[in-house]
């Protein structure tokens, strides 16, 4: 079998870089032939992807969960075996799948050559996401935290960006079906998920990425809030993260489905796995199967 391995030097601390020559030698203990190929942006990782499936019987990657999310979009209809060494910041989609995060780890994961097929979320019929789709409170910040600052502080730096930039909760129109049922109100975040880790904590503890559902949390707000509702607001997004998405409280709603459809405000702009997306109206469907990656045997995901 031929493998290729692909990493971002970027992602993390750049512990990958240091750890080549360890991957060569793990990988082609697995694999006839192995090839080791930097990429240096979103665009040539998607890029190399796309080539790497028609020529590759296994596409190893490692960074962080937008890198995860970079190589569902090269991925496009094709069905390529994959490997994960998380190397980034967080590693949501590797706590979800109980995928060690460390690089000695993982590659013991690929070594066993124990594959599952994964569910993933299709966005408008166009592109993937592996985990969440996000919009409001505190999401823009893992995409506007600055790589210097994330190599520095590792996780804390989302923290530090969230209290400079992003303390006012704005309050957004949204209208949400999921499987029948429907939600019209005001919101200060909306949660779609896929996984069970958001931002390294566990808040959606029964969730899967094979049962071919989706959880959504929307966390309600009045148009014109004053302090105490603004204060409300706050206490609920600290209670999904630390309590969980199913909380029982008045301002918080979760609806479960394999399909979401949501129309908002054109300004209300989605954080895809990380990444910075699309503005305004999205319909979100989870689609069965369509990652197939080396994880570990015997755990539930």
């Amino acid at each position: 079998m031929r493998c290729i391995f692909l990493y971002n030097p970027n992602s993390g601390k750049g512990k990958v870089q240091k750890k080549l020559p360890l991957i060569k030698k793990k990988l082609s203990a697995c694999f006839d032939e192995v090839v080791i190929c930097a990429a240096h942006s979103a665009e040539d990782l998607e890029r190399k992807v796309r080539g790497s499936t028609k020529i590759f019987d296994v596409v190893v990657f490692s960074g962080g969960d937008g890198t995860f999310n970079n190589v569902l979009q090269g991925l496009g209809n094709t069905d390529a075996q994959l490997g994960y060494i998380p190397a980034g910041t967080v590693n949501d989609v590797a706590r979800s799948l109980h995928i060690p995060r460390s690089i000695k780890g993982a590659l013991k994961v690929i070594e066993q050559k124990h594959s599952e097929r994964l569910d993933c979320m299709t966005v408008n019929g166009a592109s993937y996401a592996m985990y969440i789709a996000a919009a409001g409170a505190f999401t823009s910040a893992t995409y506007h935290t600055p790589q210097t600052t994330k190599r520095a502080l590792g996780a804390l730096a989302y923290a530090v960006e969230c209290m400079k930039h992003n303390m006012k909760l704005d309050v957004f129109r949204i209208e949400a079906a999921c499987d029948g049922k429907k939600v019209d109100t005001h919101a200060v975040l909306v949660l779609i998920l896929n996984g069970r880790s958001v931002a390294g904590f566990p808040i959606n503890k029964e969730g899967s990425m094979r049962d071919g559902s989706l959880e959504m949390v929307i966390i309600k707000q009045v148009r014109k809030p004053g302090f105490f509702r603004k204060l409300g607001a706050y206490l609920s997004v600290f209670s999904v993260f630390l309590f969980g998405c199913r909380i029982k409280k008045k301002d918080i709603v979760f609806l479960r489905g394999e399909k979401i459809d949501i129309r908002t405000e054109e300004n209300v702009v989605w954080d895809f796995d990380g990444e910075e997306g699309i503005r305004g109206n999205i319909s979100i469907e989870a689609t069965r199967g369509r990652v197939k990656l080396y994880v570990p045997r015997g755990r539930t995901i």
